[in-house]
């Protein structure tokens, strides 16, 4: 009987090696959140965003013509604007104070709709823009009252927009709530062919040079201040040197017997 041959064992394939004892190795990390969306401010950030009034355009780097250009900026065209009237909501404690205001000139039989002719909120900033004869009732409704306790008035400031027409001299009032700690601002204007203003000096003392710079710098007529003149320029001075009517040049100046022109009348720029 013949033996069958017996075929060849295969080769063992090698053992892989074994690895060396040793921390784990780490996992991958998770790759990070995406961030939230930021959420949209309750307060608009940047004028672009802002509505606004267009009251007209100012030619030149200061609005003013005709008195030579060596600043380089006598093609500068730009729209002369006002924030616009805002909307409700206004946000925070805005919200708070209009709605106490306007119930407290109701309780005097104000129309508040009449008292306060605009309402803005721009740039976190509260302004009510008052009606000039009912500016005494309503300082003495924001002082007075507990819910509004506006104890301080830190100054007006007199501002003039001669393309605001009919409304072309603004006095702007800072009202400090210490009870409250809360700042918010009034606005009162007059034409400039009848620029009366009542004064407030006889709710917040404290604004009685205040309303005579106003007068010397803009001419606007506080009336009921205790003693209307002027507080910086002689009192023979004649005109309102912040206006923006008044010219840069100046006036002519006498010296030494000579007259010395103003210096936008000296010489001409082609």
């Amino acid at each position: 009987m013949t033996d069958t041959p017996k075929q060849p064992e295969s080769p063992k394939q090698p053992e892989a090696p074994k690895q060396p004892d040793g921390p784990a190795t780490p996992a991958a990390p998770a790759a990070p959140a995406a961030p939230a969306a930021p959420a949209a401010p309750a307060v608009p950030e940047t004028r672009k965003e802002i509505p606004v009034e267009v009251i007209g355009r100012r030619q030149g780097m200061f609005g003013a013509q005709g008195s030579g250009d060596t600043s380089g900026f006598g093609g500068l065209a730009a729209a002369i604007v006002l924030p616009a009237p805002a909307e409700r909501p206004y946000g925070g404690w805005f919200d708070e104070v209009a709605d106490e205001l306007e119930g407290a000139l109701e309780e005097q039989g104000l129309d508040p709709a009449t008292v306060i002719e605009k309402t803005v909120v721009d740039r976190a900033e509260l302004t009510f823009q008052i009606a000039r004869e009912h500016l005494l009732a309503t300082v003495r409704t924001l002082r007075d009252d507990p819910a509004l306790r506006f104890e301080l008035c830190l100054g007006v400031s007199g501002v003039h927009y001669p393309g605001d027409a009919g409304r072309e001299l603004h006095a702007v009032y800072q009202l400090r709530s210490i009870t409250h700690t809360r700042l918010i601002r009034l606005e009162v204007t007059a034409p400039d062919a009848d620029p009366r203003i009542p004064s407030v000096v006889s709710v917040y003392p404290t604004n009685d040079w205040h309303e005579r710079e106003a007068y010397d710098f803009f001419g606007i007529v506080f009336e009921g201040h205790p003693a209307l003149t002027r507080i910086m320029m002689p009192d023979d001075w004649l005109g309102h040197p912040q206006r923006k009517d008044y010219p840069l040049g100046g006036i002519p100046v006498e010296y030494k017997g000579a007259q010395i022109p103003a210096p936008d009348q000296r010489r001409s720029y082609s």
